[in-house]
């Protein structure tokens, strides 16, 4: 089973979702839950066989998604990881976050 991590963008990522989610409902306690959430599905997809996700060659060679409730969580494995690149909202334009004209 490959190990989970997340680069530092990824964690950057969950965090703004995290001040987003508070900010929106009024609750911390509704935006921790959805975070935990998200990275219970990051710790699933990791520990499940194989490769998951649809390829995104178009915008990185070795990423690839998987939608979650809003959100898509974008990864690669990468020797024995499992490695979450970046979780965004799932409305935003992947091919100007990706190619760096954000």
């Amino acid at each position: 089973m490959p190990r989970l991590r997340y680069t530092a963008a990824a964690q950057d990522n969950i965090l703004d979702i995290l001040v987003f989610i508070t900010h929106q409902s009024g609750s911390q306690k509704v935006a921790l839950q959805f975070t935990g959430q998200l990275r219970q599905k990051c710790a699933n997809l990791a520990a499940l066989p194989g490769q998951m996700g649809r390829p995104r060659s178009e915008l990185r060679d070795d990423m690839r998604n998987f939608a979650f409730r809003g959100y898509v969580i974008f990864f690669r494995y990468i020797d024995d990881a499992f490695e979450v690149l970046n979780v965004l909202e799932g409305h935003r334009d992947f091919d100007t976050h990706f190619n760096g004209e954000e």
